[in-house]
């Protein structure tokens, strides 16, 4: 296993993370202890997490996640071994069953980090994120904005001034965003070095073979501002192992979860039937080069890799070990040229 360190902290952390939204609804508690178990026994020490897991969201299974994590923590003792992250919801999700409004109030992010810091059954949070902004923007299916969100106030000065409250009380240690655009990300850091206030360390948004929209205006600014990208959906809701080129199967999250629609349009299946043929004609699995060319990414500080079965759990971190040539990532970027982004 290799390691690297959150930006801008004495943070290391493992190249792989392990993801788990899948606890609590396609996997159950004991499952979740068995990949946690493994994961670790590996050398992974990265757990990404958010209090609206599992998904899909609903109000029945909310939390159920951090509590699953949470009871192995407890049973295992290896919490100060470990680097936990965790979300809070932010809002324009349907999800007023977590809190009504959903917004980043200090009486919303306090009551969300406690509730956090009980499931998880710790005293601390390395790394907490928000996992969408508050302002209306584009994120999942689009791929720029053109309206503004009118109804916003900016409040970036006192978000921040609100994590510099938990941070001093110890209950959390960095900060992060997620599913963010330049925008917000160099607003966060203006302000944080204007007013002396915690700097976001990470940005956890989607990176694979699919979607390099991070590549546009993100990865010049996680260079040089020196805030890493937490990769998630590598595999793009598995559509990168190749298993759903012939139909979606029936048991996946994307046969479970139909309302996923990103990855499944007819250019996904064109991009990823390219990349196949593409990886095994150099003696790999498509697996292998879609993880490999993530973490290959010099912008990328981890890559969040999450399974149903241990088996793929196994296949997944293995695929770390995978060091792809000059010559296979210029045949990447041929398919990328292509068939650009197929899932925005």
């Amino acid at each position: 296993m290799n390691y690297t360190f959150l930006p801008n902290t004495d943070i290391k952390v493992s190249k792989v993370c392990l993801g788990t939204m899948t606890f609590g609804e396609q996997n159950s508690e004991s499952d979740a202890h068995s990949q946690l178990d493994f994961a670790v026994e590996k050398g992974v020490n990265f757990i990404d997490t958010a209090e609206m897991y599992p998904i899909a969201a609903r109000e029945a299974t909310l939390g159920a996640t951090e509590r699953y994590i949470g009871s192995w923590l407890k049973k295992s003792g290896k919490r100060d071994d470990l680097v936990v992250a965790t979300k809070i919801a932010g809002p324009n999700r349907g999800m007023g069953y977590i809190r009504n409004p959903l917004d980043f109030s200090k009486r919303n992010i306090h009551e969300a980090v406690n509730l956090s810091l009980k499931n998880l059954q710790t005293d601390y949070i390395d790394l907490y994120q928000m996992h969408w902004p508050e302002r209306v923007m584009n994120m999942f299916g689009q791929r720029g904005v053109s309206k503004i969100d009118t109804q916003w106030k900016e409040n970036f000065f006192e978000v921040l001034s609100i994590y510099d409250g938990l941070i001093k009380e110890g209950k959390i240690k960095h900060i992060g965003v997620s599913n963010e655009n330049p925008y917000g990300v160099m607003k966060f850091i203006s302000e944080s070095e204007k007013h002396n206030l915690p700097r976001i360390v990470t940005i956890q948004n989607p990176f694979s073979l699919l979607n390099r929209l991070y590549e546009i205006g993100l990865s010049e600014i996680g260079l040089r501002e020196n805030v890493g990208l937490l990769a998630y959906s590598p595999l793009a809701f598995s559509f990168l192992t190749g298993k759903h080129l012939n139909g979606i199967q029936p048991t996946s999250r994307l046969g479970l979860f139909p309302q996923f629609t990103r990855y499944s349009n007819e250019n996904c299946f064109k991009a990823t039937k390219l990349y196949k043929e593409l990886a095994e004609s150099n003696g790999m699995t498509l697996t292998q080069m879609a993880l490999a060319f993530v973490n290959q990414q010099d912008f990328v500080t981890a890559t969040i890799v999450g399974a149903t079965t241990m088996e793929q759990l196994q296949e997944n971190i293995a695929a770390f070990d995978t060091i792809l040539s000059p010559k296979v990532i210029s045949d990447i970027n041929k398919i990328q040229e292509l068939i650009p982004n197929p899932a925005p």
